[in-house]
């Protein structure tokens, strides 16, 4: 059995490099790709520009020359943003009037893997539908290399300084009160493109440079613990937050789309709550639905409560979200992996946009961020994975919905099933070659409990 590790999704065309990921497949998709993005553009009467940037990886810079290449050889323009954060690209799309986007970065995988994640020219992933238009001709076999005089040119340009501007002119935004505050704090860049851009940001916004404590900033891929921003992978940086005495930790995953946060005193504010966060700050000058995945934590229904407002959900996938947000006018939407969408900047997970709305909520409200930990539902959820092997999730997944179909249960999106105790969402892996098994209650104990029950219904119902 081959050890080859590729997976094909909405959630774009991510591997192990060498093991799944290598030029020939690089170059499959990303000239499918191009002559969907060239198709498109002249259909438009728009010339066919696209923009590409990428992570820190230390495969970043070799994979992103083959994707320029690849794109000049099917007539596109690409303008080339180097490193940069997934917002940042998706804002260029959408800023420079692209046909479309390439981000090279697996999120939060490990460091052997790398991505194409891919934008339709409103800088947002492709649909199901967009996605299944590339896929189809990347299989198609055919060529999509245009003559010598049709080669596309290569212009590189920084955007970095643009979304920090779209961010500050908000119209919440009140750097002067930031300002006022003088708030101490931490960021946790792993070694990717967080570590210059959320301290650009953060001087923007009004922090002072000297208050701002750099960690793991060395943009060379090589992450400095696991990728995943969860506590278990924080330890070090939490205790900076304690040893610094600063006001909060601001912690992204490799390409900054995710944000976790860390209170003052060095304790670990939950993925879950920063779009939660978010929403609370909005809610209390705006009125609007939000929108988040069918994983995310019943706090944002708790808070939704207070002020008078709905919450919809959608399945997981940042597009799925997005496309749900665009259905209902969302207000706000966001993922509880640290996501947060604010239709106002643009439709996808912006850590960036993140951070200006938390210090302006803290400010505004003359709020630690403990105390505001502490006026917020307590809920635990638990995360699991769980390997395919030889496991068919299908067919596991729609047995499971059959025994417990008398339950509160959706399957919109593998199976979760609302308990009077908590929930429990049991679906398979956009970017692993896993199951995850999510499930939330007041305790880490009862957490886990509910999630081990549900592993063990779905590993009987395998043999």
């Amino acid at each position: 059995m081959s050890n080859d590790v590729l997976i094909v999704s909405i959630s774009g065309i991510r591997g192990i490099f060498g093991r799944g990921l290598d030029p020939a497949v690089l170059v499959q998709y990303v000239g499918a790709f191009g002559a969907w993005c060239r198709q498109r553009a002249e259909a438009a009467g728009k010339p066919p520009q696209v923009v590409v940037g990428r992570d820190g990886r230390v495969t970043g810079e070799l994979c992103s020359r083959i994707v320029i290449g690849t794109l000049q050889s099917t007539g596109c323009h690409v303008i080339h943003t180097g490193l940069a954060t997934t917002p940042t690209v998706e804002m260029a799309v959408d800023g420079s009037g692209a046909a479309g986007g390439i981000i090279l970065s697996a999120s939060h995988n490990p460091a052997e893997w790398n991505a194409l994640k891919l934008l339709n020219e409103k800088g947002e992933f492709l649909s199901p539908e967009e996605a299944n238009e590339v896929i189809a001709l990347a299989a198609s076999g055919e060529r999509f290399t245009v003559p010598y005089d049709r080669i596309g040119a290569v212009e590189e340009r920084d955007f970095l300084a643009y979304h920090i501007a779209q961010i500050t002119h908000l119209d919440f935004m009140d750097t002067a009160c930031i300002a006022a505050c003088d708030f101490r704090v931490v960021v946790d860049g792993i070694n990717s493109v967080g570590a210059f851009a959320l301290p650009q940001l953060l001087e923007a916004i009004g922090v002072r440079p000297e208050q701002i404590i750099v960690l793991n900033s060395d943009v060379t891929g090589l992450f400095a613990h696991p990728a995943e921003p969860l506590p278990q992978n924080l330890t070090e940086t939490i205790a900076e937050v304690a040893n610094q005495d600063a006001d909060l930790g601001l912690v992204v995953d490799p390409d900054a789309d995710r944000l976790a946060l860390i209170a003052n005193g060095g304790v670990y504010v939950s993925e879950e709550l920063t779009q939660v966060l978010a929403a609370d700050f909005l809610w209390r000058t705006r009125t609007g639905p939000f929108v988040t995945n069918l994983s995310s934590s019943r706090a944002i229904e708790d808070v939704a409560a207070r002020y008078g407002q709905q919450v919809h959900r959608s399945a997981v996938g940042e597009i799925n979200v997005v496309k749900r947000m665009q259905a209902v006018g969302a207000m706000l939407g966001g993922e509880g992996n640290g996501g947060v969408i604010l239709p106002d900047l643009h439709y996808g997970r912006d850590a960036l946009a993140g951070a200006a709305m938390i210090l302006q909520h803290l400010a505004n409200e003359n709020l630690s961020l403990a105390d505001w930990r502490a006026q917020m539902p307590n809920y635990v959820i638990s995360k699991n994975k769980l390997p395919l092997g030889d496991l068919n999730p299908d067919a596991v997944l729609a047995a499971l919905a059959e025994k417990h179909q008398h339950e509160r249960i959706s399957t919109i999106d593998g199976v979760k099933i609302d308990l009077y105790e908590g929930w429990v969402h049991l679906r398979k892996s956009n970017t692993e070659p896993i199951v995850r098994i999510y499930a939330e209650a007041q305790t880490q104990d009862a957490a886990d409990k509910l999630a081990q029950r549900f592993i063990d219904e779905l590993q009987a119902l395998s043999e």
